[in-house]
């Protein structure tokens, strides 16, 4: 078993989680009941559940790859790489939001970096 990929699986479960529920709550079902056109509102809705989609698939093959005696590194890579980019991207747009402590308004980026770090780690590139 590898304990990285276990633990970055179940980052990534959690972070699943919190984004379907939680994150409908806050984002999904103010964006539904706004004033926005309907086919950019249906547009982001689908983007909405295409992210939940990626999230779910992803975190299921590093649970699935954290038991694999040789899991396919070039998967791991790639997930590993798809969280640091989601985290970066979180990074970026908080930073140039003009409200206080901007970082902590949009915390997504701190779910995401520790599952492509521990990723990168367990697909053997990390420094093990």
């Amino acid at each position: 078993m590898n304990g990285w990929l276990l633990t970055a699986g179940g980052i990534a479960a959690m972070t699943t989680c919190v984004h379907a529920t939680a994150g409908g709550r806050s984002v999904v079902r103010p964006l539904l009941g706004s004033a926005v056109a309907a086919e950019p509102k249906r547009t982001l809705h689908v983007v909405w559940h295409m992210v939940t989609v990626d999230l779910l698939l992803s975190s299921l093959a590093l649970l699935a790859c954290a038991f694999m005696t040789a899991p396919s590194t070039a998967l791991v890579l790639f997930i590993a790489v798809q969280y640091v980019a989601y985290a970066a991207v979180f990074l970026i747009v908080t930073s140039a939001a003009d409200w206080p402590r901007p970082l902590l308004r949009l915390p997504q980026w701190m779910l995401l970096l520790p599952v492509g770090i521990l990723a990168l780690i367990g697909s053997g590139y990390g420094g093990t």
